[in-house]
């Protein structure tokens, strides 16, 4: 018999390169770039080592627009995940537009308070074929009377966030973000059980970028989160090495370092940017009560990312003040 809780605390589906999935993080972190236009990827493949593996994909892009005669600005996002886990195929799929509005606070340098909303369609499923019970030595099939092996809600969520410029060098630069997932508290069964609700998550972010010299600097970034009983802590730095003769614009720059997920994972990153193009890759060194089992393997995730200008009068290529990280 599959049981099913009445309050579900399961976390939701995370990416160690959290910084290469912004929307996940807050919506309002949506357009906080050099750049008009902005489309990431990041895959993950989990837990070889002890079962069926996590794949889990995620695909975001964004749009960036002046608005008005002011320094404010406009984000236009979308948010695609996928998640297939397990033994039954436990599937996800999520499409998640977003609209984030950057409110400029200094007309002197780049200093934003952002308010971004993500909302969109959930499907979940299950291969019902692979569930094995009593019943299926019996010629019973599984024996569960769910009506059927997918499902469907809404969901969305809500955050604020502020960057700002740290000193006369735009580079450096600082933010902080909070965010509200799952505030309308979708049903979350294959029952349509409405007592099965998604536990709506908060989500800490922050983020402080500055120069070490010339052509190098240093990236921290971090997410507390809380879903539930459940609580993460992720938190790390990179350090950034600039090549080429133009260090405003570099022909590489090669990113190394390293994150914790606490009492779970240590997660060494490397990254290399040639513009306009990124590539990252991690790997989790698991730390956790599991490492045992897994030998200490977690799961690996590659990131690729594309950030560009338009050809248009009034690009942030051009603009003196912009929001940016």
């Amino acid at each position: 018999m599959i049981a099913f809780a009445q309050n579900v605390m399961a976390q939701d589906i995370h990416f160690s390169q959290f910084f290469e999935a912004p929307l996940l993080r807050n919506p309002s972190l949506a357009g906080i770039f050099t750049g008009d236009i902005r489309v990431q990827a990041v895959y993950r493949d989990q837990w070889n080592s002890v079962t069926n593996a996590y794949k889990t994909g995620s695909l975001n892009a964004e749009y960036k627009m002046p608005i008005g005669k002011s320094d404010d600005f406009i984000t236009a996002g979308l948010q695609m995940l996928y998640d297939k886990a397990g033994t039954v195929a436990w599937t996800s799929a999520h499409i998640l537009p977003a609209l984030n509005y950057h409110k400029s606070l200094s007309n002197t340098i780049n200093r934003y308070l952002s308010v971004g909303f993500m909302a969109g369609l959930v499907q979940r499923s299950i291969d019902r074929s692979k569930i094995t019970t009593n019943s299926s030595y019996n010629g019973l099939g599984d024996g569960e009377n769910f009506p059927a092996n997918q499902y469907s809600y809404f969901d969305g969520a809500v955050g604020i966030s502020f960057n700002t410029q740290l000193n006369e060098n735009a580079e450096n630069n600082l933010f902080v973000g909070v965010a509200y997932h799952h505030f309308n508290r979708p049903k979350n069964s294959f029952f349509g059980n409405g007592a099965v609700e998604l536990e709506p998550k908060i989500v800490a972010s922050a983020g402080l970028r500055f120069s070490v010299t010339p052509a190098s600097y240093i990236t921290i970034q971090s997410d507390y989160s809380r879903q539930g009983n459940y609580q993460e802590t992720l938190a790390g730095a990179m350090y950034g090495v600039k090549l080429g003769g133009d260090l405003d614009k570099p022909l590489y720059t090669v990113h190394g370092g390293a994150f914790l997920r606490l009492n779970d994972a240590l997660i060494p990153v490397i990254k290399l940017d040639y513009h306009p193009f990124s590539v990252s890759f991690s790997y989790d060194v698991n730390i956790s009560k599991l490492k045992t089992s897994s030998y200490g393997r977690g799961g690996f995730e590659l990131g690729i990312s594309y950030v560009g200008f338009l050809d248009r009068d009034n690009s942030t290529i051009n603009a003196v003040l912009c929001p940016r990280f």
